[in-house]
């Protein structure tokens, strides 16, 4: 198969170019879903490594699955969401029987210009804000409204119904806003 080609190859024929050997295939479809996996992988447990760990076991459970892959049931990257979440939760767990403040803080790099600044506090306080709400209010919170996927589509990661994905959004949006309520004027939310 011509790599050029491969921009207009669906997700699934190119889960069954892989499962046949087509090491391009694979290839593709790990440029084009590993960074939006490692980025909720990363929301959820707010540490790097572990992030990258998840991206990319999800990714290998991925390519294990090709050969069995059934075209039609379900869409790779919906199927990449909900491996990684249910790894994320794995972790959160295992996390929680070690102690959660016992995690270090993550060190950011960014320019100290006052915009960069106020930038990174707002996304500071909403990443310390989602790591402070239940596990799947966090999930549905990061994958409607940072990962910008659609409520059926959520449900469907998630395996429950459409109206529990917008009850457990609403809740979740509600939740932020009494977390992050207390430091508008720091982030820059009031003038």
């Amino acid at each position: 198969m011509a790599f050029d080609a491969t921009n207009e190859v669906s997700d699934d024929a190119l889960m069954v170019l892989y499962a046949n050997g087509d090491p391009q295939a694979a290839s593709q479809l790990a440029s084009r879903h590993v960074s939006r996996v490692l980025a909720l992988a990363y929301r959820m447990l707010n540490d790097r490594a572990e992030a990258d760990d998840v991206a990319q076991d999800a990714m290998l459970r991925l390519w294990k699955i090709a050969p069995k892959w059934r075209q039609g049931e379900a869409k790779v990257s919906t199927w990449l969401y909900r491996v990684a979440s249910n790894l994320c939760t794995d972790r959160l767990r295992k996390r929680r029987s070690t102690g959660l403040d016992d995690v270090p803080e993550i060190e950011d790099d960014a320019p100290s210009v006052e915009t960069d600044i106020m930038t990174r506090d707002r996304a500071v306080a909403l990443r310390n804000a989602l790591q402070q709400l239940p596990e799947r209010q966090r999930l549905a919170v990061t994958l409607r409204h940072i990962e910008e996927l659609a409520n059926p589509e959520i449900a469907e990661i998630m395996d429950i119904s459409v109206e529990a994905v917008e009850s457990l959004t609403a809740r979740g949006k509600r939740g932020l806003a009494e977390l992050l309520s207390d430091q508008k004027s720091k982030i820059g939310l009031e003038t």
